[in-house]
């Protein structure tokens, strides 16, 4: 079952920025002194980041890509792409940022050999997943357009006994669509779980591909979002369980792919 996530303590806090590094010329990275939400956090949760003062900004949801209890840190990469990650970027090492969170339900962990599949910036919340995971036993694959784009392995290193990574246009690793590795893959192992992030095509995808093959699947769901906290219903998705739709910043992000998709 879920890990009943919305039912722990959430904090709206003043964060201290460590650090905002540029990972690329559109992505960074910023790490925050967060410790009280830092001990609470389990993989698949976000923060909702409060973006600017004086402006009639909604807070910004950013995935948890990685925790440091023992420092008290959160890691949340994200790409800049409007006004408010815009103004996410300026910030310095020792300024001030609200956070509320951990906030919605995070990834089942029980699990024995685990397949991590992300794509684009669903790459990023995995990381963390696979941080509270045995490396022994996870095996993951990451896709993206071209190499500019794939970054991320040696974040991952580490923490999975295999990294698969495939590029559209093959300037990296195998050519061609995430899924179309999975055949492969599965036919070397014996999954009991697929985690899957990214582009909700390439989720569907590979929760289709997991179904035919009776593989149990998670999938974590990116929605706009005003509140963050179920009270505004601008983050519901259908539900194909039955005809009460599902809030994605409450009932999810994450939910077993034959809910939603």
């Amino acid at each position: 079952m879920l890990v009943e996530a919305i039912h722990l303590p959430k904090f709206a806090i003043d964060t201290t920025i460590v650090e905002n590094k540029s990972i690329t010329d559109d992505v960074k990275e910023l790490i925050v002194y967060a410790p009280t939400i830092a001990q609470q956090a389990v993989p698949g949760q976000f923060v909702h980041i409060k973006v600017a003062t004086g402006e009639p900004l909604l807070r910004r949801p950013i995935s948890i890509s990685n925790v440091d209890v023992e420092a008290g840190t959160l890691s949340l990469i994200y790409r800049i792409v409007g006004k408010g990650t815009a103004y996410l970027a300026n910030l310095k090492t020792n300024d001030e940022v609200n956070c509320l969170g951990p906030l919605g339900n995070g990834f089942d962990l029980t699990c024995e050999r685990p397949l991590l599949v992300g794509g684009g910036m669903g790459i990023a919340p995995l990381i963390f997943l696979a941080q509270r995971l045995n490396p022994c036993t996870t095996t993951v694959l990451m896709g993206g357009r071209n190499k500019t784009e794939m970054f991320w392995q040696p974040m991952y290193q580490g923490l999975a006994k295999e990294i698969h990574i495939t590029t559209d246009d093959g300037s990296m690793g195998t050519k061609g669509f995430t899924v179309s590795a999975l055949p492969e893959l599965v036919k070397s192992n014996q999954f009991d779980r697929i985690f899957v992030c990214g582009p909700h095509v390439m989720m569907e995808a590979v929760a289709k591909f997991a179904k035919e093959h009776a593989i149990p699947c998670q999938v974590s769901l990116e929605k706009y979002m005003a509140c963050g906290i179920g009270a505004c219903l601008s983050c519901t998705c259908a539900s194909k369980l039955g005809d009460k739709r599902k809030k994605v910043c409450t009932d999810g992000p994450v939910f077993w792919a034959e809910e939603v998709l």
